[in-house]
């Protein structure tokens, strides 16, 4: 009798590499590129920053968001040289809600005014101003001061110059 004798493979445990073939290993194919795409994202984010940097350049130099005639105005009004001034006496008035404002004004005259001032038309535009005004609205900071700009412009056309700002010499709310 003749016995064969069979070579067996191990079986293959859980972790074992496969055995390696006589064949040479195959590349694995790189995925395809779209032709220029990843020379072109960097020049276009470039040009972008280039637009963007000459549109801010043009918008706070020479656009909108230059100077502004207000500037302009404020500049050619410390060009004036200043004179005295003249002190208001405090007046009341009624705010809302039942309160008071107890306010005073100092009008500032240019160095060439023709002295005094009549000041029925400061008190009428200052009453017409704060009036109707509430104690809260009133006691904000911004709120006073940007009242105070636009009662100094109303006080600069109607007094045609001979009045070229106003300061608060008395301000009591109750």
């Amino acid at each position: 009798m003749s016995t064969e004798t069979r070579v067996m493979a191990p079986k293959p445990k859980i972790g074992m590499r496969p055995p390696t073939s006589s064949l040479p290993p195959q590349p694995e194919p790189e995925p395809e590129k779209p032709a220029g795409k990843g020379k072109r994202l960097p020049s276009l984010i470039i040009g972008l920053l280039i637009v963007v940097g000459a549109a801010a350049a043009y918008w706070f130099l020479a656009g909108p968001g230059a100077a502004s005639d207000a500037d302009a105005a404020e500049a050619a009004v410390e060009h004036v040289e200043l004179g005295d001034v003249q002190i208001l006496e405090p007046i009341s008035l009624n705010l809302s809600g039942g309160h008071y404002l107890r306010i005073g004004l100092g009008l500032q005259l240019p160095a060439d005014a023709h002295g005094e001032v009549d000041t029925a038309k400061a008190l009428d535009a200052a009453i017409s101003l704060f009036s109707g005004h509430s104690q809260t609205d009133l006691a904000d900071a911004a709120v006073r001061e940007e009242l105070k700009t636009e009662l100094a412009h109303t006080l600069e056309e109607l007094y045609e110059g001979e009045v070229v700002g106003v300061y608060y010499t008395d301000f009591v709310t109750q």
